[in-house]
Parts: C-alpha cells; sequence; structure tokens
C-alpha cells in the first residue's frame, strides 16, 4: 500500500526501513532534510520538503502516520496535517499519547470527515528486525484499510484491533505501566545479589534464568546483556527517568478506584533517583533524633538555602 510517514527519528527510520522491505510505497517528511535524504538513499523511499508536499505525493483517500515526540510535536503535526487533507483521509499517531488526546482528535477530525487511529507501538530500536507490537485503537473499516502496512511492521500475531478511539494508546498506556514493575522488581532482585553474602557472576545468572525459568523475558536478556559489559554497572549513575505513561496509568487506577501498588513503587522509586538530596529522608532522620535521641549524619558544610 502507498503510505506517507513524518518523524524518522530512530524508531521511525527503522518503521520506514520495515515498511518498505514490505514492498510498500512510503512518502517521508522530517523537518531535519539530512533524514529524509537518508531515507530515500537507504529504503527507497519518496522524500517530500514539507507537509504539504507529502500530501500532494499520495493519492486519494490518503494515509499519513505520525511519528513524532509525544505532546505539542504531535499535536502541532496532526493540527497542520488535518488543515492539508481531505475528507476520507486517514491520520495514524503511532507516539505515546494520552488516550484521552486520542478521543478528543478523533471527534475534531470526525467534524471534518477525517478518521483517525492511535497504535500504541512497542518494540523499540529492536523492531526493524523482530517486528513491533501493534496496539490498534479506532473505526473497524479504517483498520483495514491499514491492516497491509500493519501486518508488515509486526511480527506473526503482533497486532490487534483492541477498540475504539483511544484504545490503542490505552492498552499501551497499560503495558508500559507493567514495563515499569517488571524492571523495578529485576532491579530490586539484582541489587540483593550484589550487596548479599555471595559473590555472584549477575550476569551469568541473569543468562541462566533465560533458559526454563519462569521470570525469563526480554527484560532479563537485556539485563544480561548490560551485566556483561559493566558487571557491577559502576560506569552508570542511578537516576532514571520516565517518559509520562506510568503517571497516566496511576491517575487512571485512581479513577477506577484499582490498587496498582507494583505500579507505584517503581514510578516513585524514579522520582528518587532523581533528588540529589531527598528532603523528606533528611526530616525523618529530624524527627529520630528529636523523639528518640537517635544518632544522626550532619554535613560537614551545610547546603546553601537554595541549594
Amino acid at each position: 500500500m502507498e503510505l506517507g510517514f513524518i518523524g524518522l527519528g530512530k524508531m521511525g527510520m527503522n518503521m520506514v526501513t520495515r515498511l518498505r522491505q514490505g514492498g510498500h510505497t512510503v512518502v517521508v517528511y522530517d523537518r531535519n532534510p539530512e533524514l529524509v535524504a537518508r531515507a530515500q538513499g537507504n529504503t527507497g523511499a519518496i522524500g517530500a520538503a514539507s507537509l504539504s508536499e507529502l500530501v500532494g505525493k499520495l493519492a486519494k483517500p490518503r494515509s499519513v502516520w505520525v511519528m513524532v515526540p509525544a505532546g505539542e510535536p504531535t499535536e502541532e503535526t496532526i493540527h497542520a496535517l488535518a488543515d492539508l487533507l481531505e475528507p476520507e483521509d486517514v491520520i495514524v499517531d503511532g507516539g505515546n499519547t494520552n488516550f484521552h488526546d486520542d478521543i478528543r482528535r478523533a471527534e475534531e477530525l470526525a467534524q471534518r470527515r477525517l478518521h483517525y487511529l492511535d497504535v500504541g507501538t512497542s518494540g523499540g530500536i529492536w523492531g526493524l528486525t523482530v517486528g513491533y507490537c501493534l496496539m490498534v485503537g479506532g473505526e473497524t473499516d479504517i483498520v483495514k484499510r491499514l491492516e497491509p502496512a500493519l501486518a508488515t511492521l509486526a511480527p506473526e500475531k503482533g497486532w490487534a484491533h483492541v477498540g475504539g478511539a483511544g484504545a490503542g494508546h490505552y492498552v499501551k498506556m497499560v503495558h508500559n505501566g507493567i514495563e515499569y514493575s517488571l524492571m523495578q522488581g529485576y532491579a530490586e532482585g539484582f541489587e540483593l545479589m550484589a550487596k548479599g553474602p555471595y559473590q555472584l557472576d549477575l550476569a551469568k545468572i541473569a543468562e541462566l534464568w533465560m533458559h526454563g525459568s519462569v521470570i525469563r523475558s526480554w527484560l532479563l536478556e537485556l539485563a544480561a546483556g548490560a551485566l556483561r559489559e559493566d558487571p557491577r554497572l559502576d560506569t552508570l549513575e542511578g537516576y532514571v527517568q520516565d517518559s509520562g505513561e506510568g503517571r497516566w496509568m496511576l491517575l487512571d487506577a485512581l479513577d477506577h478506584d484499582v490498587p496498582v501498588p507494583a505500579l507505584a513503587t517503581a514510578l516513585f522509586t524514579r522520582f528518587r533517583s532523581r533528588q540529589a538530596d531527598s528532603f523528606a529522608e533528611k526530616m525523618l532522620a529530624a524527627l529520630r533524633n528529636a523523639f528518640g535521641g537517635h544518632s544522626i549524619k550532619k554535613r560537614e558544610v551545610p547546603l546553601s538555602p537554595h541549594g
């Protein structure tokens, strides 16, 4: 099939490559013209110098896949596209968007007789070779229109239409929340082994668990690779960002009175990892000292009021 594709970062470029390997015609655009030229040279994609040129090179009814950073970049791109497209054209958001925004967008675009699919995309930089897991939300007949591209991007049984507008990104949100919890579990277990009574080869254990163990997984495979390269992770700082989906899942769980303690712990651990100096922990020390005379450890040089 023919598809427009906007956003040629690492993941976007790999997706275009996989689409081209599957025989699809892909018209690409990125604000960085060097990436457009690279996609043309490496994949045989058709380049466009602007959104309007991309739209003009696609036959009607058009389908355009947006793969740009979540938030304002995606919002701005979709608004600009909506002004260029015509009735029965389709916009696909393959990034990490809040499902509430998907519902709003689908309603706004429907007023222009434009269609909208939200596709939760998992697979990262490995998706080029193994395929992407695609969680698709939107109208059934529009999903069928995009099925050839979805089937090419995904491995066998690796994509599904999971519901109406927003459902794809909702399922991806939960997927990422589970990922947070799994990573936290592995992190805690490996920390205990690193500090426990035995001199354990952590990479060897991670590799061992990959064979027949109940907790084998791709994340564990990645852990084994990281530990082989740096057995005690001495080159890393324990500073962990979050990309937003864990927060969204926690808020949705609160809205529905669903307890998600594993996710909450994983998310709050990431928050704490980014604090060079925890006020809460200093308060704990002060309180224990005040009520029980417990020992405290004072700084040699106090921080400045704004430090």
